[in-house]
């Protein structure tokens, strides 16, 4: 079984890093943006890999974890006319997003194929009261559902914790490992 990622950022990253630490070997990562200064101190890349494309870092980062690991690495800015073909191979999808529209277009358009996604709400900000967790459908979201990025600064504690709620989320419907 594949696990998507949707976004190689704070989440994506992450939520990667738990699911290959904890046996998965079969992933796919989609993400258009590279390595940026500014995500090193919550993304999981490192300085000299600035300048680089995010899946071909995390890609990389996640092999030297497990060398037996199958990524699928795929360098696009996911859209409308994309989604749902980019991750269709896939039996779950991690969103890793920061804009609200996209994750919105990608819970839908995944719900219609009846995919399972984990999405996150609120991981800014250095508080993890109210964290919580919400169904709706195929799709689970974590967070506290009210400290966006764009109201807060985003630190590695809180976003580490959300991505690992995510993955253990999709560890515990089992099926993914090889």
């Amino acid at each position: 079984m594949k696990i998507g990622i949707a976004g190689a950022g704070g989440i994506g990253s992450n939520a990667a890093v738990c699911l290959v630490r904890s046996g998965v070997r079969r992933l796919k990562i989609v993400d258009f943006d590279s390595v940026d200064e500014s995500n090193l101190n919550r993304q999981f890349y490192f300085h000299d890999q600035i300048g680089c494309p995010k899946v071909e870092a995390l890609t990389e980062n996640l092999l030297r974890i497990a060398p037996d690991a199958l990524i699928e690495g795929i360098v696009l800015r996911l859209d409308d006319e994309n989604m749902l073909r980019t991750f269709e191979d896939c039996d779950a999808v991690v969103e890793g997003f920061d804009d609200l529209r996209a994750k919105k277009q990608l819970v839908e358009a995944l719900a219609t194929a009846g995919l399972t996604v984990v999405s996150a709400s609120g991981v800014a900000g250095q508080t993890m009261e109210g964290i919580e967790i919400r169904r709706l459908g195929n799709c689970t979201v974590m967070g506290d559902f009210r400290t966006d990025a764009c109201q807060a600064p985003c630190y590695a504690s809180k976003v580490t914790t959300v991505a690992a709620m995510m993955a253990h989320l999709l560890l515990e419907k089992g099926g993914f490992y090889e």
